[in-house]
């Protein structure tokens, strides 16, 4: 039997090999905890290239990504990642607290961690996406949530499911550790996409990255 490189299955092989390879590539360069912004911004920008459309070699792709995000990548996570993780902390510690005011305020740490969450992911694709620099990334990072409040929604729900998801079904963390994470990464770059091309307003001072710049 003859098999056809070009064919639809050998290519949905392909891809599927290549999404495994990504998603371990990112989770290997994830380790150090402070390269989690680089890798991150990395992976989205593979991921909205393929939702673009522009198909490239996904794991090269990836990891000279990761060189040219290093440090804007970092700054996002040390400017909203890490606020926003010291938001959960607090969200945590208030609500394991009894009394009414106690809830309130791990209410609005909740929203706050929430509201976090989504302009740090926001930032790391406006560094992904967009050659600007970091402090103009940051401010459209922190307007974004606002002015697209249905997409945002979409935006912070993806990754949080997938957690709840392995959390409540530990069985698949195997899922997320082969494949689910890029998987994941692609579909926010769809939803990314959609927020991109709908809000030229605000990010229109940055100069979209070649989608084929350095290939």
């Amino acid at each position: 039997m003859r098999i056809d490189p070009d064919g639809r299955q050998v290519q949905g092989i392909s891809t599927f090999v290549l999404f495994v390879v990504l998603n371990v590539l990112y989770l290997v360069t994830c380790l150090p905890v402070v390269t989690v912004g680089a890798a991150t911004s990395a992976l989205l920008e593979v991921t909205l290239r393929y939702a673009d459309e522009e198909r490239g070699d996904l794991v090269r792709g990836y990891l000279r990504a990761l060189r040219t995000n290093l440090w804007r990548g970092t700054g996002v996570l040390l400017a909203l990642g890490v606020p926003t993780l010291m938001l959960v902390f607090s969200a945590v510690f208030w609500l394991n607290l009894g009394g009414l005011l106690t809830a309130v305020a791990g209410a609005l740490s909740v929203l706050a961690a929430t509201f976090g969450f989504a302009a740090t992911l926001y930032g790391f694709a406006l560094v992904a996406w967009f050659d600007a620099p970091l402090r103009r990334c940051l401010r459209n990072a922190l307007l974004l949530p606002l002015v697209e409040p249905a997409r945002t929604l979409g935006l912070v729900l993806l990754p949080v499911t997938g957690a709840c998801v392995v959390y409540l079904v530990p069985v698949t963390g195997f899922l997320a550790a082969t494949i689910g994470l890029s998987f994941g990464a692609y579909l926010l770059a769809l939803l990314l996409h959609g927020v991109f091309r709908r809000r030229r307003a605000d990010p229109s001072e940055l100069e979209p990255v070649s989608p084929h710049s350095g290939e």
